[in-house]
């Protein structure tokens, strides 16, 4: 159960760093020199692919995340520490989703190019800044989830040769 669990887990993590990271390297480091009707309509695009399947992978992952932080709690390995840390950037990552990246897609849905706030330059800049940190955040989870799984403490879950070299 716990390897399903990591799968599944794993998974889910990858995809949504994909898709932040998809996004950040695409387009968010060059939508400041869209024309304004173009980022718009690419804006609504993108919330419109993604907004549903997000907020659904999201939490997730980090309910994965939680259910093998439970499960390794009495033994304080490096594996326990990775998805712990994993969990908090995953958790930091949904944050700024749900508390500042969904406010102003909400805002942009709402713009056309005749309604756009005299200051929606400085709306983009400041999606784009949290746009970054979430990117990196989730990556990073990704990157210490992978270090936990390769780092498990033995007993559980990989069983290791302790056999001396050349015996086998």
């Amino acid at each position: 159960m716990k390897k399903t669990i990591q799968i599944i887990t794993g998974l889910l993590l990858v995809l949504v760093a994909g898709v932040f990271w998809g996004t950040w390297f695409s387009l968010s480091r060059t939508m400041d020199r869209l024309p304004p009707e173009i980022f718009i309509i690419i804006g609504k695009e993108i919330m419109q692919n993604v907004a549903v399947v997000m907020s659904i992978i999201m939490p997730a992952s980090i309910v994965g995340l939680i259910t093998l932080m439970v499960g390794s709690w009495k033994v304080r390995s490096v594996y326990f520490y990775c998805i712990i840390v994993s969990l908090i950037l995953s958790a930091i990552a949904l944050l700024i989703t749900v508390g500042i990246e969904v406010p102003i897609d909400n805002q942009i849905k709402t713009w056309s190019k005749q309604t756009m706030p005299s200051n929606w330059q400085n709306i983009r800049g400041r999606w784009q800044w949290y746009h970054t940190i979430r990117t990196f955040s989730s990556l990073s989870a990704v990157i210490l989830f992978l270090v936990a799984i390769i780092k498990q403490s033995p007993g559980y879950g990989i069983a290791r040769n302790t056999d001396p070299p050349g015996s086998g």
